[in-house]
């Protein structure tokens, strides 16, 4: 697959996110546009767990609407799952769910965290679907990128890897140490990457089997990225995709309601949360997302269905 111009994302017409983007300059395709461009567009879809699906579909779309190529961008949600958090007008518009795209074939897809960490994995409602759907991965999709609780829970499925409930909240943005610089996925990264990390439960190197590759980890917060090559799947336990403030707006969400949090760490100057904190992640946030991308344009089929084979 080679395009000859840069190429910008494709998503709905009057997804929210659009102005967004188009606001901080991200090239933005119109649908019409896109039908006229003789080329295969880069299919990557979006299963999105997270309460606030407006916000992940922005911090999402813009990552992915960086890269020199046209990237469709479809949005899945689970088939039975009602979403309380997010308008049902805005679901039915822009989701399809995922019994309706299982016969679809992507280059990438992505599976979002869910606030259901401190449940075991059998315990949440929608975990037999989102199971089937980690096994479709291996036949429809290229390459998949899993975050945060999606990330344990795919390991889990896979690996029979468990997860761990950690003494305390790990909230912040804490350092990361690269293990495999020459991993195409971790192309002109710092050798220390702040990464903001928000999780109650971790998954521990001991439990990896050997099949699966370490990529990055950091002293205080544990594993951060793996890689599992035969799967063609990558694991991130943490949060490049999140916006300045998204770990302040959680804080303080919480704050508000009596729910005890703590200060995230190295994350407000000084610690003061009455000033504003400074994205310092942004630029790797972009690296890692382009470089799975390029992965992906580099070693997809050409012809659509040939994915997965």
């Amino acid at each position: 697959m080679r395009g000859a111009v840069a190429m910008p994302i494709k998503i709905p017409d009057d997804l929210p996110a659009r102005r967004t983007l188009e606001a901080e300059g991200v090239v933005v395709m119109r649908e019409a546009d896109a039908i006229r461009q003789d080329i295969r567009p880069m299919r990557i879809g979006l299963l999105n767990l997270m309460p606030n699906k407006m916000s992940t579909e922005t911090q999402i779309a813009r990552l992915i609407g960086a890269t020199p190529l046209q990237v469709e961008l479809t949005l899945v949600r689970i088939t039975h799952h009602v979403a309380r958090h997010t308008p049902a007008d805005h679901m039915a518009s822009f989701y399809r769910p995922w019994e309706d795209v299982r016969t679809e074939r992507f280059d990438g897809f992505i599976v979002t965290g869910a606030p259901v960490e401190r449940l075991p994995f059998e315990a949440v409602r929608y975990w037999d679907e989102l199971r089937r759907i980690f096994d479709w991965t291996q036949t429809h999709v290229h390459r998949a990128l899993h975050i945060c609780w999606a990330a344990q829970a795919a390991l889990h499925h896979f690996h029979g890897v468990p997860k761990y409930e950690r003494g305390g909240k790990a909230f912040g943005v804490f350092p990361h140490r690269i293990l495999q610089p020459a991993s195409p996925f971790l192309r002109g990264f710092s050798d220390d990457v702040a990464i903001p990390v928000s999780r109650w439960t971790e998954v521990r190197r001991d439990d990896l089997p050997s099949a699966v590759h370490v990529l990055a980890e950091g002293d205080e917060t544990g594993l951060c990225l793996v890689e599992d090559p035969a799967r063609r799947s990558l694991f991130m336990f943490n949060h490049l995709e999140y916006d300045t403030r998204t770990l302040a707006d959680e804080y303080f969400r919480d704050q508000k309601a009596g729910i005890p949090i703590i200060l995230p760490r190295y994350y407000f100057p000084a610690d003061d949360p009455t000033r504003d904190p400074v994205n310092t992640w942004r630029g790797h946030a972009h690296l890692l997302f382009g470089n799975w991308i390029n992965e992906m344009y580099q070693t997809t089929p050409f012809q659509v269905h040939r994915i997965g084979i």
